[in-house]
């Protein structure tokens, strides 16, 4: 089997979709991989690196998308992608479809793609095992960047989050106790932040809490508790997520009114339209805004800031999904493997899975092989 790996387009996107290693592995196995020049450049992966692992390096996207099977992405098909899809083929990315715009929806329709989501890859027991490994960077990067923005340079509270001995630490609140909150709760408490985290699920909350040993302070997500706790944050850590719907508003404008000036909101739900009223998306180069006092980074690509890392995260991950379509062909790996089926947001042009759908007001198609 051919698979491409593109050149990210979006702007200051430095990961990329499959490392050296990640070539070497289907090498190895009998298939080819062309791979754009300069495609790992951002990550630190040189053209070099991938030809020594049997990659056929060539000049251009179109050449890409002409030659793959399967292309193999981090990100959604950006508007100058869409004319380079070539009918039948398959895409493997962290889609987001639920808020894309129609344009790349109608793409995937009239080429007839397989449109696989990295973020709806779901197991049995209802974990996301290719989303998890980035939702683990993304969380343990987010005191990184609060330390930043609470700056005095940075126009922040000009606060340290650890405190110091007669000062009290920051007061950190994260919505979502999943992959991104957990990680970023471990972060935070191991630089010595007050943390606090809610979760609608009882479960995810006893976890919580037996995890950190009662260290975290734990509360079911009303919207009054809710209220109540940002009030007096610092930071607040948005890390909500429904696989393949849009991110339930949570905080509301008049919640972040309330909150102390030039606190920091980081929104790591913004990919699915984020779960703070006042939040719009924004990018590396231009991080972030001020809205009602309040300092908001809403940044879908963030991991773009550790590249290499978040590229052999996402191998790990996708790599045993990439071998069984690549031994058993897109359409049988979708049959055997469930996890892999529930991944799939569009398939030969039919919309069919039916989060998608019903967020895009659309009518769900069957996969008639099925």
């Amino acid at each position: 089997m051919n698979f491409g790996v593109p050149k990210e387009v979006r702007d200051m996107e430095n990961r990329v979709g499959l490392t050296p290693a990640g070539v070497h592995a289907l090498v190895e196995v009998g298939h080819k991989v062309y791979v754009e020049r300069n495609a790992g450049a951002g990550a630190g992966f040189s053209d070099e690196n991938y030809r020594a692992m049997g990659a056929e390096i060539v000049y251009s996207a179109e050449e890409v998308y002409g030659r793959a099977d399967v292309v193999v992405k981090v990100t959604r098909l950006a508007a100058r992608e869409h004319p380079l899809l070539r009918e039948g083929q398959t895409v493997l990315c962290f889609l987001h479809l639920a808020v894309a715009s129609s344009d790349l929806v109608e793409a995937l329709r009239q080429r007839h793609i397989t449109a696989i989501a990295y973020e709806m890859i779901q197991t049995d027991d209802g974990s996301l095992p290719v989303l998890l490994t980035s939702s683990e960077v993304a969380g343990r990067l987010a005191p990184i960047i609060a330390g930043n923005l609470l700056s005095s340079t940075r126009g922040g509270r000009g606060i340290l989050l650890s405190g110091v001995p007669g000062v009290p630490p920051a007061a950190v609140v994260i919505l979502g106790a999943g992959a991104v909150g957990e990680n970023a709760a471990r972060a935070f408490l191991g630089l010595g932040a007050q943390v606090t985290i809610l979760d609608r699920t009882p479960a995810k909350l006893h976890r919580i809490d037996e995890l950190f040993g009662g260290r975290v302070t734990t509360m079911y997500a009303t919207a009054y508790n809710i209220n109540r706790v940002i009030e007096f944050a610092d930071v607040l850590i948005g890390a909500v997520l429904v696989p393949g719907q849009r991110a339930p508003i949570l905080v509301t404008r008049e919640m972040v009114r309330r909150m102390r000036t030039r606190a920091v909101i980081i929104d790591f739900s913004i990919d699915q339209g984020g779960c703070v009223e006042t939040s719009r998306p924004t990018t590396l180069r231009d991080s972030t805004f001020i809205e009602e006092g309040v300092i908001h980074y809403c940044v879908p690509n963030l991991l773009a800031q550790v590249a290499r890392t978040a590229s052999h995260a996402l191998l790990n991950a996708s790599l045993p999904f990439l071998y069984e379509i690549g031994a058993l062909g897109v359409d049988e790996a979708i049959k055997r493997n469930s996890a892999l089926a529930r991944g799939v947001n569009v398939w030969k042009g039919r919309l069919v899975n039916p989060e998608i759908a019903h967020a895009l007001g659309m009518d769900v198609e069957p996969m008639d092989y099925v």
